[in-house]
């Protein structure tokens, strides 16, 4: 009785996985994952509206926790992109579909490439999502992003890459890319006080800003996790204090110092 009891388990574990691995919709779901990615991209309301199912739980990288509603609310509410904003195009790699009949599960690495003032940012993050087929229509009921985390290296050479770019943008004097290297609530401490982000940007652009070229030499960086602290030298021989913070993948600085 034993025997036959472990034989009818295995059949059935066997038979289990043979329908999850076969996954008839593969394709299908495989198609609906990169349409809503390209969607996704350019923050296409009617693609997120198709791809959620009205009973959605989705669980964010950063630990919140929302349903459909207050998905549809953030990107029906999200400001009209200009043409300085950075652009983040969503792909999928490594996509693994299991199939239960009616329901799948697809897992796979989210690729968000950022770009920023002409530099690029990579983020990473794993992403599952449970479709439910219903009428006909696959739909997502419940989705977990987990962040990736980068090592030191790569945080090293991204921070690098946006504390020189935005040194670039300071010296050129061009505003625009200073906004899109900067976090809003960037403020500069300087010998004549401090300078908010928007002063900086209305001095840049009246071209009323004096600033030095760093002395590239003299750069280090340290990187805390999502923080980085850049530290350098002027050509004056000034010394300079740059945070960064990595908000979805995109370096921006928020606090700047300046001393002599």
């Amino acid at each position: 009785m034993k025997t036959i009891i472990c034989s009818v388990l295995l059949l059935l574990t066997l038979g289990s996985s043979a329908l999850a691995q076969t996954a008839p919709d593969a394709a299908e779901l495989t198609k609906l994952l990169n349409d809503f990615l390209a969607g996704a991209s350019r923050n296409d309301a009617a693609i997120h509206e198709r791809f959620w199912a009205d009973d959605l739980i989705y669980t964010r990288s950063a630990g919140r926790r929302v349903d459909k509603a207050e998905v549809m609310h953030d990107v029906r509410n999200s400001p009209a992109p200009k043409p300085t904003d950075p652009k983040t195009i969503y792909t999928a790699e490594d996509i693994r579909i299991q199939q239960y009949g009616d329901t799948a599960v697809v897992a796979f690495r989210l690729v968000a490439i950022t770009d920023s003032a002409g530099t690029k940012h990579v983020a990473n993050l794993l992403n599952s999502g449970t479709f439910v087929k219903r009428k006909g229509k696959w739909q997502v009921v419940n989705w977990q992003s987990t962040r990736m985390p980068r090592t030191e290296a790569e945080s090293k050479s991204e921070v690098t890459a946006a504390d020189a770019a935005l040194q670039q943008a300071i010296l050129a004097g061009d505003a625009d890319k200073v906004s899109a290297l900067t976090d809003s609530s960037f403020i500069w401490t300087r010998g004549a006080g401090q300078m908010t982000r928007q002063q900086l940007l209305d001095e840049l652009r009246a071209g009323k800003l004096k600033y030095e070229k760093p002395n590239a030499a003299k750069v280090s960086i340290s990187v805390y996790g999502d923080t980085a602290v850049v530290r350098g030298e002027l050509q004056s021989a000034a010394q300079y204090t740059i945070t960064f913070i990595n908000q979805l993948g995109v370096w921006r600085a928020v606090a700047m110092h300046t001393s002599v």
